[in-house]
């Protein structure tokens, strides 16, 4: 997928009005500061490097993430429907998390963690059009993005933190020490962390069917040569032929001719 100039910079408007609805002062100014200072690089990062992920085009991070604050107010509402017990987190501690949940993305001050993939091989074959930064020290995603947050000077909540850290859910098993407790004051003590799961895991999913679903219903043929057993080279052959030669036993010598 492609978008244009003018959906990138909607999606960047958005993705500000975001911040200065909900999020609340002097947090907020510091937080548009912190974005508008790598605004250039934020705008046209992908959400992911390679095809067979989500939204792994220019532009396609920030669209993911307006997605997810779009899918965690309205799946609020939802939880709120059924009960869930609102005092445990704030609505701006949950767009809080949506907003910044793949911040460590960008990578850190002076090294992006995307590049364009500069081997051909890696991008015809993988469908890797990015590479991750080899300058870049390693980090997860959760733990740069809030490493990114405090060196800024902008402070979070235990609520957003614990938002942030485990918004992959149990796809991440560093998350099992948070998510996998059976003794009950060791579990998360609001439902904001799954509220933003699967805000998360909605916005992928359907980022994935718009993207695969169409190509699964129109299959474009394939170029490449489909080999069969008898497509043997002849330099193959020649060793088979050899190799056969050496076995006495007629119905061995013949099975294996067949293979």
């Amino acid at each position: 997928m492609n978008l244009t100039a003018e959906q990138i910079q909607d999606n960047w408007n958005q993705f500000i009005s975001n911040i200065e609805e909900h999020i609340s002062s002097p947090r907020k100014e510091k937080l548009v500061e912190f974005y508008e200072k790598y605004a250039e690089r934020v705008m046209l990062m992908p959400a992911a490097h390679k095809k067979e992920y989500h939204n792994a085009f220019p532009g396609g991070y920030v669209e993911h993430v307006n997605r997810v604050v779009a899918a965690a107010l309205r799946l609020y509402d939802v939880w709120s429907e059924f009960e869930m017990d609102r005092s445990t987190f704030t609505i701006e501690e949950l767009v809080f998390a949506a907003i910044n949940h793949d911040l460590g993305k960008i990578g850190d001050e002076n090294h992006e963690s995307y590049l364009p993939q500069t081997d051909i091989w890696r991008k015809d074959k993988l469908g890797e059009d990015y590479m991750f930064n080899k300058e870049l020290a390693f980090a997860s995603v959760p733990d740069r993005g809030l490493f990114m947050l405090q060196s800024h000077g902008i402070q979070y909540s235990f609520n957003e933190m614990l938002g942030i850290q485990t918004h992959d859910g149990l796809y991440d098993d560093a998350n099992k020490k948070y998510l996998m407790s059976y003794m009950p004051e060791s579990r998360p003590r609001s439902s904001m962390p799954f509220i933003l799961h699967q805000a998360d895991l909605l916005a992928a999913r359907v980022e994935f069917e718009r993207e695969w679903l169409p190509k699964f219903k129109n299959p474009v043929p394939s170029q490449e040569k489909n080999f069969t057993l008898g497509d043997k080279p002849r330099n193959a052959q020649n060793k088979q032929q050899k190799a056969l030669g050496s076995i006495k036993s007629e119905g061995l010598k013949n099975l294996l001719d067949s293979i």
